[in-house]
């Protein structure tokens, strides 16, 4: 109803995105199909004293509207006669006046409570061509006299808005009292609380602020959350309807963590992205007893969850590339990676010993120097991805992170949303990818094994690939969120009710989790790894013997023990035979947490 602010390419985006969701719609409806018989709604109104002509500034009629706790009062024109009214409004349609100088107003209650129900704006001049109608109208219809009416047209049963319509919800219904037949279904206008995220705004205006001023590139950026930004990230359909499906609707404004949503992508991509190998921060490892000008080509699995997903071959040669991370010259027991004198195992391919390393004028290490032996049986703690220098394909990849650095940006009062802009929400970095990429095709998701998951963006090309980092494999903003002061704890009134023990929680999840609905074990799931943060190795231990039979109760243990290796918690013999006994389960969810691991 405001053709300054709608264009086609809006409604081209809506109808891709709803599409790409998996969705198809019954009808397509446009309001303005209906600009004649809500004209027409218009005339009747004035000839029943029911609207009227307004010929004052928006400052003016702004002052006589009162305040909240303050009546109105009738503005000078409020009782000009019908055929005057009339007169005027005709006039207003063929374009005889100037934007501003006239709106016409429904005539209800200057002193009603609800400020909106104070004699409200039906139609402006706007002399602005519509992508429709083209510029066959110079005025326009308000929002609130076309939303109940189009509703009415339409057989429309249920009406659902956001919660901030609910005051509107008078208005609505007074405008259908005027026009709705006997006997004809009447529309009714029901609110939920909208999907708020955690670290991002959800507000059209506010996200238009980001695009306009230039700190994303467009709507489709991947750090908008919007739909087709989702999609340019590497996020799902099936992993967005089970978001939504887990949250559910609310009658309550809340924000919900983004991590939940993070999860739901994990999940889905868990089950069907191929396992690939890239080496995002490299430094040279040379195999020194591995015979140069040699090659081998070793089979690896493209995705343990998917059988039917299969195998591939990665070259290995003497010269190869690795995380500089995944090496220390000294480090501590704890360290389960490359240092100097330990073993680790290459992924999918041999065991090698760092014997020295080559350092630069500045002392920066640029080449690692290692033996390896072909006996591949031998028990190593640490795993590294990498790839063949010789073969490796160089790579753009695109590490997007959360676009602000608040949980709540637009949550304060005194301060501009602005300002929570965070800086390193994009890096741009060169990789080294394994040869099998050179395949990809735009959309393609893949898990950078160690890393994340990544997704090839439309920006690449037959000889330039770009990846866009969809979500790490595990939420590192965990760490960061800041710890509530003890004192401040201390402060607070204290429960007499002894608080529950994490590990309790999560037994009681346990027990309920087969009797769930999937996207109820989904949330719960969730939950278990929320709360399994707050739980030490002796408390789960004990619950490695739980009874075979408690399918639920073991699930939760195993999912509560893959957040505390992924914290570093070291496995034994214990945390093996846990896992193994999962594995060998007949129940296929116990199985799939427990090959998780």
């Amino acid at each position: 109803t405001n053709p300054a602010k709608e264009e086609q390419e809006y409604v081209d985006a809506i109808k891709e995105d709803i599409t790409w969701l998996g969705y198809k719609w019954a009808n397509e409806l446009y309001s303005s199909d209906y600009f004649q018989q809500l004209y027409d709604w218009a005339v009747e109104f004035i000839k029943e004293g029911k609207a009227y002509v307004d010929s004052q500034s928006s400052e003016a009629m702004a002052e006589q509207k009162g305040t909240p706790t303050q009546p109105g009062v009738d503005g000078p024109y409020r009782n000009r006669t019908v055929e005057e009214n009339l007169e005027l409004f005709e006039k207003m349609k063929n374009g005889e006046f100037d934007e501003g100088s006239h709106v016409l107003r429904a005539k209800i209650d200057m002193k009603h409570p609800n400020m909106l129900m104070r004699d409200p704006i039906m139609y402006r001049v706007l002399k602005k061509h519509h992508h429709r109608t083209g510029n066959d109208w110079c005025i326009y219809p308000m929002y609130d006299w076309t939303h109940g009416e189009s509703d009415y047209i339409e057989s429309i049963s249920h009406s659902l808005c956001s919660l901030e319509f609910k005051p509107h919800r008078e208005l609505y219904d007074w405008f259908l009292d005027q026009v709705v037949e006997e006997g004809k279904l009447r529309p009714k206008q029901r609110e939920f609380a909208r999907l708020n995220l955690s670290y991002t705004i959800m507000s059209k205006r506010k996200l238009l602020k980001l695009v306009e001023d230039g700190v994303v590139t467009g709507w489709d950026d991947p750090r908008m959350p919007t739909i087709s930004g989702l999609r340019r990230r590497g996020y799902t359909p099936n992993a967005i309807r089970k978001f939504v499906e887990t949250v559910g609707v609310a009658k309550r404004d809340n924000v919900i963590d983004v991590a939940l949503l993070e999860f739901c992508i994990r999940e889905d991509l868990n089950k069907t992205a191929p396992r690939v190998m890239a080496v995002l921060d490299p430094v040279k490892l040379v195999i020194t007893n591995y015979p140069e000008g040699k090659e081998e080509w070793l089979e690896a699995e493209n995705n343990q969850e998917d059988e039917s997903a299969g195998f591939r071959k990665v070259p290995f040669s003497r010269e190869l590339y690795i995380e500089k991370d995944d090496f220390k010259e000294q480090a501590g027991n704890k360290f389960f990676r490359l240092k100097l004198g330990g073993e680790v195992r290459l992924k999918n391919a041999y065991i090698i010993k760092a014997e020295s390393v080559v350092k630069d004028t500045n002392g920066n290490i640029t080449e690692i120097h290692c033996t390896y032996t072909e006996d591949t049986s031998k028990k190593v703690k640490g795993t590294l991805h990498w790839v063949s220098i010789k073969h490796a394909i160089k790579a753009e990849v695109r590490e997007y992170d959360r676009l602000f650095m608040d949980e709540a940006p637009d949550a304060h009062p005194d301060k501009d949303f602005m300002e929570f802009i965070n800086p390193e929400s994009l890096k741009i970095i060169t990789a080294y990818v394994e040869p099998s990429l050179k395949e990809a095709k735009i959309g393609d998701r893949f898990q950078f094994q160690r890393i994340g998951y990544f997704n090839v963006d439309n920006d690449s090309t037959s000889d330039r690939l770009v990846f866009n980092k969809t979500v790490g494999l595990r939420d590192s903003w965990e760490k960061q969120k800041p710890v509530e002061n003890k004192n401040q704890n201390q402060s607070k009134p204290q429960n007499n009710q002894p608080q529950r023990k994490a590990i309790d929680v999560i037994q009681q999840l346990g027990k309920k989790y087969m009797n769930l609905p999937e996207e109820k074990q989904l949330k719960t799931k969730y939950e278990i790894m929320e709360l399994a943060k707050k739980v030490s190795y002796e408390d789960l231990e004990p619950w490695f013997n739980t009874a075979a039979k408690k399918i639920g109760t073991r699930i939760a243990t195993m999912i509560t023990l893959g957040v505390l290796l992924e914290s570093g918690q070291e496995r034994n013999s214990e945390i093996n035979a846990f896992i193994q006994s999962g594995i060998e389960d007949n129940d296929e969810l116990l199985q799939k947490e427990a090959s998780i691991l």
